[in-house]
């Protein structure tokens, strides 16, 4: 079995350190993968992801990232990517990993995701422009979803999103916040070109596992929903 544990919203902080790493003592021998489902921060700080990194010195296990919205909140994105991958921990946003692990290929497809609501309730680009630049933004977040799975020819296929793809995940939250929680859009390529699991995090209070509609897992991953880390076998 290759097995990865998954979280995220771990939203280190300047002065948080010896918080984080409790988190993960036991996690190089319970996974072979550790992803982190952004919000990695709390407010977005190059000094809040250097604690983070800190925090994980101890994990020896590949260590796959996203982004989240808290991580963008000072525009320090590509700093806070350049702090990670100085650490040894990927950070994707629209691209791939692929690892060996015990004979097989796991692929890993890392997008941050965006908003704009579930099925038919999704937000529809129509009137104002600050809206339809609202509901592009989220169009775009799935184009690459679309083509990072796209470029994966793996035994084992992960998505790693932060804004939830399905509607499941978020029940458990006030409704109003819904379509600020994530996205159906994001799911359509998953569905469309396969993928084993699927793990998100940003809802906070939702539900912590649903599935796509042709099947395929969801997990929240949220810190507050898994009680610390998802551990999950590929089969």
């Amino acid at each position: 079995m290759i097995r990865f544990a998954a979280i995220g919203d771990v939203h280190c902080w300047a002065e948080g350190v010896g918080h984080i790493r409790p988190l993960f003592e036991r996690v190089n021998s319970e996974a072979d993968i550790l992803l982190l489902a952004g919000d990695l921060t709390t407010a977005g700080t190059v000094r809040e992801a250097e604690v983070l990194c800190d925090e994980l010195s101890d994990v020896k296990i590949p260590i796959i990232s996203v982004l989240g919205n808290h991580d963008c909140e000072e525009n320090q994105e590509a700093e806070i990517t350049r702090a990670l991958q100085s650490h040894n921990i990927t950070v994707l946003d629209g691209n791939t990993a692929i690892l060996n692990i015990k004979g097989k290929t796991v692929g890993i497809a890392g997008v941050k995701g965006f908003c704009g609501g579930f099925d038919k309730y999704a937000v529809e680009a129509f009137g104002e422009q600050a809206l339809k630049s609202f509901v592009h933004a989220s169009l775009r977040e799935a184009i690459k979803v679309e083509e990072a799975l796209s470029m994966l020819d793996t035994d084992y296929r992960i998505v790693l999103l932060h804004y939830a793809p399905i509607r499941e995940t978020v029940v458990g939250e006030s409704t109003e916040l819904w379509p600020f929680l994530g996205a159906s859009v994001l799911a359509k390529p998953i569905d469309a070109l396969g993928a084993n699991v699927v793990v998100h995090a940003h809802a906070h209070y939702g539900s912590p596992r649903g599935t796509t509609k042709t099947g395929i897992p969801v997990f929240n991953v949220a810190r507050t929903v898994a009680k610390g880390y998802l551990l999950y076998e590929l089969e």
